[in-house]
């Protein structure tokens, strides 16, 4: 496992979420939707944090019923209880923010699994990375993703991994927003590469609404040391797609990003956490996405 930095006892002791399961399907390499292989992720380039099965729901009638996962018990390592800590503070901040609005939070479930796991969006290996699936509202996570972030992306540190985690929570909240559903009425609708455009809103949004999180985790939470923002914005640039395409391709593809570039998921990561503003996050009414 990836390890965890210097202020990880302030993390520890703390509050972990009830909202866990754990299970693994065994296997799996890809993501099956609807009893096919979707090729989402080409060669390396896409083992990363914001993969959003929502956004090929409509190529497999909807995905169908998951499988049934083995339910064997992940050992609680740090790793799993800091995991467990960083969603609960992302319930009780994002039920905050929600109530603030008017709105209810329904809290998604954190579903740890090895290798493989099968999901209402079908079914997932662990070279997928973190994901969230909107058709059962849970966030899926292989704790083995730290130490590929680490050691493969050179994302260390403790709030990297919260990012990581916040990110995907970010899709939660898009999908209670009715974000995810006016995205999969688009992919009916529009050709490949400005679908790809309105993805990487999509995802710099997720960003964005893991800023949020972080500005009120620090002024909530006071847990936050001076480097850890500075964890979470190397995460942002080591993932960005023109980074990942340059480096496992040679060449960047612009027409083919989906995510956003280093310096864009920097740019709304920070917005978000300089702000704490949910309203400055529409990253779809933002014309070069700054």
């Amino acid at each position: 496992m990836a390890k965890l930095n210097r202020n990880i006892m302030q993390w520890m002791g703390r509050r972990e979420s009830s909202n866990t399961e754990d299970g693994s399907s065994g296997g799996g390499r890809g993501l099956a939707l609807g009893g096919g292989v979707v090729g989402i992720i080409a060669a390396a380039i896409y083992f990363f944090t914001g993969i959003d099965p929502s956004a090929v729901l409509n190529q497999a009638n909807g995905g169908g019923a998951p499988q049934e996962n083995n339910q064997q018990a992940i050992p609680e390592t740090p790793e799993k209880k800091f995991a467990k800590v960083v969603f609960a503070d992302t319930e009780d901040i994002w039920t905050k923010l929600f109530n603030d609005m008017g709105k209810t939070y329904d809290q998604p479930k954190l579903h740890f699994f090895i290798d493989g796991v099968n999901t209402a969006c079908g079914q997932a290996g662990a070279e997928t990375g973190p994901f969230y699936c909107p058709g059962d509202q849970k966030v899926y996570l292989d704790l083995s993703f730290f130490n590929e972030l680490s050691q493969k992306f050179g994302a260390a540190g403790d709030f990297a991994q919260a990012y990581v985690i916040a990110h995907e929570v970010g899709h939660h909240v898009q999908d209670l927003l009715g974000v995810s559903a006016k995205m999969d009425q688009a992919r009916q609708q529009l050709g490949q590469e400005e679908y790809n455009k309105l993805s990487v809103k999509l995802e710099l949004q997720a960003d964005f609404y893991a800023g949020v999180w972080a500005y009120y985790e620090k002024n909530l939470k006071n847990v936050l040391d001076p480097g850890d923002i500075e964890e979470a914005l190397n995460a942002a640039h080591q993932i960005g797609d023109d980074r990942l395409q340059k480096e496992y391709q040679g060449e960047v593809h612009p027409d083919s990003f989906t995510h956003g570039t280093s310096a864009q998921r920097m740019y709304w990561f920070k917005k978000g956490y300089e702000t704490g503003d949910v309203r400055q996050g529409n990253t779809f009414a933002a014309g070069d996405l700054e």
